[in-house]
C-alpha cells in the first residue's frame, strides 16, 4: 500500500511540473503558467565606486586667515606678556636675518659660551616638481666673502700638459699630474679635499670613481675645466654644502665671533647660491629657515629679505 502511496505521489508533481513549464492543459484544472528557472540571472555590474569617484570632489585644504581676529586660530594670543611662557601657545617668532644675528650675540654673552662658537643655517626646500618629480639633490661649492677657516683646503689637479702642471703648482695646488696618480689614490697613498681636472684626462679617471664618489670632478660642481687658476682659487677656499635626506642643507656659514656683516654676507652668499638649483617656473625655493649658533636656541628667520630682489637680480 505504501508503494502504490509513493508511486501515485510522483506522478502527480511531474504532471504539476508538466503543466508549470507550458505542458498540454487539462479539462477543469487551472494552473497559473509561471515560469521556473533553475539558475539565477547575472546580476549587471554597476560601476558604483568609478561613479563615485568622480562625483568626489578633491577637499581643498583649508586656509584660515588671522589678520582681522583678536588672537591666532588655535591659539592663546598673538605675543606672551611674561618672560616665561609655553610655546605652543603662541605664533612662531619669525626674525629678520640682521635681528636674528644680533640675538645669537646677545645669547653669547648671557650665557657665557665661546665667542668662536660656529654659526650655522638649516635649510628645507622646495624640491617637488610637476607629476611626482623632484629636484635632484645636490653639492655646491661656494666662496664666502668672509672665510671662517683658518687652513685652505687641498686640491688635486689632473692634467697631462706639463705647462698646466706648473701653472697648477704655481697658484697653489698641493699635486698635479696625470694617470700616474691613480694608482698612488687608489691605495691611499695620496689624497686630497678636493680634486679638479681638465676635460681631456676625464676618460682615464673613470677607475676612481669609486674611490672618490662624491668628490669626482664634475662639470656641474665646476671641478671639470680648462681654467685651472680660476678653479683653484674656488676651491681652495671654498665652502662646500650639501642637500642631505632630499630636502635639507644643514651647514656652517661663519663663527660667532665674526662682526654683524660679516655673518649676514656669508649668510647672504650662501642662500644665493642655492636658489641658483631653483627651477626657472617655480615659486620660493626655500620654504624654511633657521640659524642658530652651538649653545644658542634656533632662531627662524625671513630669507625672502636676505635674497635679492627680482629687479635687482635683473640689473
Amino acid at each position: 500500500m505504501a508503494t502504490c502511496t509513493r508511486t501515485v505521489w510522483k506522478v502527480l508533481s511531474g504532471c504539476q511540473r508538466q503543466l508549470k513549464v507550458g505542458g498540454p492543459a487539462h479539462t477543469g484544472v487551472s494552473w497559473r503558467n509561471s515560469p521556473v528557472r533553475t539558475f539565477a540571472a547575472v546580476r549587471a555590474l554597476k560601476k558604483e565606486k568609478k561613479e563615485e569617484a568622480e562625483k568626489e570632489v578633491k577637499k581643498e585644504k583649508r586656509v584660515i586667515d588671522d589678520n582681522d581676529r583678536h588672537k591666532p586660530y588655535g591659539k592663546t594670543a598673538w605675543a606672551p606678556v611674561d618672560d616665561v611662557y609655553v610655546m605652543r601657545f603662541y605664533p612662531r617668532t619669525v626674525h629678520h636675518a640682521a635681528d636674528a644675528i644680533d640675538l645669537l650675540k646677545s645669547f653669547q654673552v648671557l650665557d657665557f659660551a665661546p665667542e668662536n662658537q660656529p654659526v650655522y643655517v638649516d635649510l628645507k626646500l622646495d624640491m617637488k616638481l610637476e607629476k611626482k618629480r623632484r629636484v635632484d639633490t645636490f653639492v655646491s661649492t661656494v666662496h664666502l666673502p668672509h672665510p671662517f677657516k683658518m687652513e685652505m683646503n687641498r686640491v688635486l689637479v689632473f692634467t697631462e700638459d706639463a705647462d698646466q702642471v706648473k701653472e697648477a703648482q704655481d697658484c697653489g695646488a698641493v699635486l698635479a699630474g696625470g694617470a700616474e696618480l691613480i694608482q698612488p689614490i687608489l691605495d691611499g697613498e695620496i689624497s686630497a679635499d678636493f680634486y679638479v681636472a681638465v676635460p681631456d684626462i676625464l676618460q682615464k679617471l673613470v677607475p676612481l670613481k669609486n674611490k672618490l664618489r662624491k668628490k669626482f670632478p664634475k662639470s656641474k660642481r665646476g671641478s671639470v675645466g680648462i681654467n685651472i687658476p680660476k678653479m683653484l682659487d674656488l676651491f681652495k677656499t671654498g665652502h662646500e654644502y650639501l642637500v642631505e635626506s632630499e630636502c635639507y642643507v644643514r651647514t656652517q656659514i661663519a663663527t660667532l665671533d665674526m662682526n654683524k656683516e660679516q655673518i649676514y654676507n656669508n649668510l647672504k652668499s650662501v642662500l644665493i647660491d642655492v636658489c641658483k638649483r631653483r627651477p626657472a617656473d617655480r615659486g620660493p625655493f626655500i620654504e624654511r629657515a633657521i640659524i642658530a649658533s652651538r649653545t644658542s636656541e634656533a632662531l627662524w628667520f625671513r630669507s625672502e629679505d636676505v635674497l635679492p630682489k627680482p629687479a635687482e637680480e635683473k640689473e
